[in-house]
């Protein structure tokens, strides 16, 4: 499967999970919700993955990743009312960071299912040219 097909993926499970669910429940009911989703969708994908952040090469410190699907793309969901730059500065630095071509942000706080693709400008420079880093 191409980045393009599991994001494809990745979106209609969460539009599942929100049109069943709606907004108002917290963070980590959605995330419980779009695991089952994943399984129905046969993702391959780790919850709450423990990924290594470097600097300049070096070890410092790690984060957990919400999902990261398909070993390729890493998907951070959210519960907020509205996403905000800082959400989308968040993504965009994990998938950096972790060093993976893609990323996914997902809200489910709003009244619709909010989501915005984030690139690593590493692999996907060519993807976007007037701008790498989101779609």
């Amino acid at each position: 499967m191409t980045d393009e097909e599991i994001s494809y993926k990745i979106i209609g499970c969460a539009m599942k999970v929100h049109n069943t669910l709606g907004n108002g429940f917290q963070e980590v009911i959605y995330q419980r919700c779009l695991a089952i989703e994943f399984e129905r969708a046969l993702l391959r994908f780790g919850r709450e993955i423990e990924q290594t952040i470097f600097y300049d090469g070096i070890n410092v410190g790690t984060r957990r990743a919400d999902f990261v699907v398909e070993e390729r793309i890493i998907v951070e969901i959210k519960a907020v009312i509205n996403l905000e730059d800082v959400h989308l500065a968040q993504a965009k630095n994990y998938v950096v960071a972790y060093d993976f071509p893609t990323g996914l942000l997902i809200n489910f706080g709003a009244t619709s299912l909010q989501y915005k693709k984030v690139f690593n400008p590493k692999y996907n420079a060519d993807k976007n040219p007037a701008n790498p880093t989101i779609n």
